[in-house]
């Protein structure tokens, strides 16, 4: 028997959301190489991405960039500005709303750390912005790294 859309709710609050929810990453910036990690988990489950995850109550939106940063992959950076907003919407095949995520894309500098795989971040690497079309990235990725590496070049 299938899972009903009321279960797959219970068990995890992202599926079938009642709203949005509200995330953040981090596009980090070493030696003109942009930090990225492949994603563990749906949706975009073993693409590479940027670091990043939901914004928790009291954060501001580049302190939980920074935190999830750190949490994912053990790297410290600082925040040079904001790139812009992302918007994943995932839809079953009844066209209901699967998932639906805001995030807020920040461009930064390294500061510390080398960056490790854990539960939330598989393989991670410094990627020459130039050259992800060789890598299989979340939508968008490459556009939104070009406006980072903008960023933090003229701060």
């Amino acid at each position: 028997m299938a899972a009903s859309t009321s279960d797959a709710a219970v068990s995890d609050p992202r599926l079938y959301p009642t709203r949005p929810f509200l995330a953040a990453s981090i596009a980090v910036f070493r030696k003109g190489k942009v930090l990225l990690a492949t994603r563990t988990k749906p949706p975009a489950q073993a693409l590479f991405s940027l670091p990043g995850g939901l914004v928790e109550p009291g954060e501001t939106l580049a302190e939980a960039a920074q935190r999830e940063l750190y949490e994912e992959v053990g790297v410290v950076a600082e925040v040079v500005g904001f790139v812009r907003h992302t918007e994943v919407i995932e839809r079953d095949e009844e066209q209901r709303v699967l998932r639906h995520f805001v995030i807020a894309t920040f461009a930064a500098r390294w500061v510390s750390g080398e960056p490790v795989p854990g539960p939330e971040a598989g393989e991670v690497l410094f990627a020459d912005p130039t050259a992800l079309g060789a890598l299989r990235t979340t939508r968008g990725l490459a556009s939104v790294v070009a406006e980072a590496a903008a960023l933090v070049r003229s701060a």
